[in-house]
């Protein structure tokens, strides 16, 4: 055993990755419904590693720190810079009443029970799983005017009260978001989204099927013998159904294959090639022709593309009317934004940074991407210059300080880190041959990033944990739970009543600004619908900026 410890001790980066691999292995440990998730995994595998009393530099955790927070920022620094817009104010009011009051909250309560600034801190990140508020609150604690092994105590006891906040806090957001908030406020929330399904679809498409991205498009070759179609203009046919996409890909008239035009005529006899959902399409085929059997005429080439809103002027515009003067030809199967897939339909707004994945033919998405911003080049190359750019500026930026009301306010060089990571995601989107990094790196720095941020932290805290544990004592668990829970009471009311939040938009606004994909998903399955995601990509980006600046603010108001 001796032995072992020292290898560990004498090569720490084995020791590193024997956390990760422990700590991944634990975070997909189902218990029923409820997994604890690889970050919490990995802290709880490096507290058990540091048991062998192993010392990593400090510096190694800073810049995997880093990266994972300018890869945050990345993500969803175009949702945040639209979110700086008129409409979207009452998410971002709701979201500064959530992550204001959980500050308070924690202090409050930090104070009351007799709380030491590192279990403040722990406290406030593991309520409100925002990992981020370890490092922030950990690089003030460093900052300050004490000795040394005073800091490191503080330091060490973050990460404990961490671990067991996060497991209340996180299991009691789900609760309280998906099954007790629409109680609270009277609603049934499976009735509101689907209201808000047909509110979004619009007036004109009310009783119409909603597009969704889980239906299949189908293509087939349909000989017109009716007279629905006949003597109708290919944009008369592609406008013959309110609320449906109706595509025209092909035509054969007198054995000759032509390519669609809006004003082309299509008379009894004719061969088209229509695109429509499957649903559509079975219902919709019958009623106009029969299929047939044409090599020929089917053999085109399609390709498949994502492209990234960027253009002025789109943003803002319905799916219906870009479908309308942009959308000749294209086949939209999925809508992303800020990480997230969005359900979609005619009424979708679209908003600058969105995703759209496309099908058509090369000639009409090519037209598309240029009408709407850029085609997403699938890519392994990292612009690191770009990367490490960033994080050189966030870093300096966030050196400096703001003196209020004597407490001094510092994002530190890793708030700063986020800060640009926003900045250079929204610079990405607007000029998109500067600063690419693919989802899989985005993957590396923002998910590998955190797990070895948190192993180190973890691996540091081992020895004390115990001790650490027993000084705090089980008032932590209800500590956490007043934590978690009274900031969304309070967001629930003040977003149902003061700021008029639909409360299928609340809900989803309220795990966004909590930072929790868990309470989301949560939500989505209790509202069957994925509508709550509507409200959920401007509250992250902005909870994430918040709940990572308190992080030293808590320490100066627990100091």
């Amino acid at each position: 055993m001796n032995m072992i410890t020292d290898i560990f001790r004498q090569h720490t980066e084995l020791a590193v990755f024997l956390t990760l691999a422990i700590g991944f292995f634990i975070g997909k440990l189902r218990f029923g419904s409820f997994r604890l998730g690889e970050m919490l995994g990995t802290l709880i595998a490096g507290m058990i590693v540091g048991q062998m009393d192993i010392s990593i530099p400090p510096v190694v955790k800073i810049i995997f720190f880093d990266l994972f927070l300018f890869a945050t920022g990345y993500k969803v620094g175009p949702q945040f810079f639209y979110g700086l817009k008129k409409d979207a104010i009452p998410q971002l009011l709701l979201t500064i009443i959530i992550c204001t009051t959980c500050l308070i909250t924690a202090v409050l309560v930090s104070k009351l029970l007799g709380y030491d600034v590192g279990t403040a801190a722990g406290l406030l990140a593991g309520a409100f799983s925002e990992s981020t508020v370890i490092g922030t609150a950990g690089d003030a604690i460093q900052k300050l005017n004490l000795p040394e092994n005073v800091k490191t105590g503080f330091i060490n006891n973050i990460p404990v009260a961490y671990a067991v906040t996060y497991l209340v806090g996180t299991t009691a957001n789900v609760w309280f978001l998906s099954t007790m908030a629409p109680k609270l406020i009277r609603i049934d929330l499976q009735k509101e989204s689907q209201a808000l399904s047909k509110k979004i679809a619009g007036a004109e498409e009310k009783g119409a099927e909603i597009n969704s991205a889980f239906k299949e498009w189908e293509i087939r070759a349909i000989r017109v013998t009716g007279s629905q179609l006949a003597g109708k203009t290919i944009k008369e046919i592609e406008n013959i159904l309110p609320g449906q996409r109706l595509i025209v890909e092909r035509v054969r008239k007198n054995g000759t294959i032509l390519e669609p035009s809006p004003d082309m005529i299509i008379i009894e006899g004719d061969t088209i090639v229509l695109a429509a959902k499957q649903n559509v399409m079975l219902e919709f085929q019958l009623s106009v022709g029969e299929e047939v059997s044409d090599k020929e005429l089917m053999d085109f080439p399609m390709i498949d593309m994502d492209i990234v809103v960027t253009r002025k002027g789109i943003s803002g515009m319905s799916l219906k009317k870009i479908a309308e003067e942009y959308g000749q030809g294209i086949m939209l199967n999925k809508l992303r934004r800020g990480g997230q897939e969005m359900p979609f339909d005619p009424g979708t707004v679209i908003q600058s940074g969105d995703i759209l994945s496309i099908t058509g033919r090369k000639s009409d998405v090519e037209k598309t991407s240029k009408s709407l911003g850029f085609k997403e080049v699938f890519s392994s190359v990292t612009d690191i210059i770009f990367v490490a750019t960033g994080i050189l500026l966030g870093g300096l930026i966030g050196l400096l300080s703001v003196n209020v009301g004597g407490i001094a306010i510092t994002l530190s060089t890793s708030g700063g880190a986020l800060l640009m990571g926003l900045i250079f995601g929204w610079l990405h989107s607007k000029t998109p041959a500067y600063g690419k990094v693919p989802e899989a790196a985005l993957w590396i720095f923002d998910t590998l990033g955190l797990a070895t941020f948190l192993a180190i932290v973890g691996i540091a805290a081992g020895p004390s944990f115990i001790s650490g544990l027993q000084k705090t004592g089980f008032a932590i668990i209800p500590a956490g739970l007043i934590v978690a829970l009274l900031p969304h009471v309070i967001g629930l009311f003040a977003g149902r009543y003061l700021l008029k939040i639909n409360p299928v938009i609340l809900l989803g606004a309220q795990s966004g600004a909590g930072t929790s994909t868990t309470a989301l998903k949560a939500v989505q399955d209790a509202a069957g619908s994925k509508l709550p995601v509507l409200g959920y990509t401007i509250p992250y980006a902005l909870g994430n900026i918040l709940l990572t600046a308190w992080g030293p603010v808590i320490v100066s108001l627990m100091t």
